[in-house]
């Protein structure tokens, strides 16, 4: 009878039927990790690129738009230019970062705030100021893969994020 234990105990200290199995549970975690990285940094990239091109097209087309003449013109209310183009601007960059409905890749991405500026820049080239369009957008990109890095203990927090764009005003 003991023999018989003593045999057992061996054939189940050889077998490996199952270490597959616990290799991948042990593995598991890791490879989770990698992919949620590999996918994470690779929206955030795309989200960047996507808002940098709407803020590069806001700053060309408030150019396009903006008379020429501000620096040199008393009558021009700058003030009052930036506020009438922060909607257009908004619109712009809105439709290059993707409404929620649109976008490919789960949502999370909040426009902050967009703001154009226009400022008259003393050169040397020019005995002129000349005017020059900047959009700044502040924008939120949350993770909504996230919650495989909760398995490791950090949990990842929005990440807030500005980008901004020149261009000289050119006018029609």
């Amino acid at each position: 009878m003991i023999h018989a234990v003593v045999d057992k105990l061996r054939t189940f200290r050889s077998d490996r039927s199952g270490a597959a199995m616990i290799e991948f549970a042990i593995s598991l975690p890791i490879l989770l990790l990698i992919l949620a990285i590999v996918i994470e940094g690779s929206r955030i990239a795309w989200t960047h690129q996507a808002a940098a091109s709407g803020v590069r097209d806001a700053a060309r087309y408030i150019a396009r738009l903006a008379p020429p003449t501000l620096c040199s013109d008393t009558a021009a209310n700058i003030t009052q230019l930036e506020t009438d183009f922060t909607g257009d601007a908004t619109d712009i960059v809105a439709e290059r970062v993707g409404s929620p409905d649109e976008q490919i890749l789960p949502g999370g991405v909040v426009v902050i705030d967009v703001s154009p500026t226009i400022q008259c820049m003393n050169v040397d080239y020019s005995a002129d100021d000349i005017p020059v369009v900047e959009v700044r957008v502040r924008l939120e990109i949350s993770f909504p893969f996230g919650g495989v890095f909760d398995i490791f203990g950090d949990r990842l927090e929005p990440l807030v994020t500005e980008i901004w764009d020149e261009s000289r005003v050119y006018g029609v």
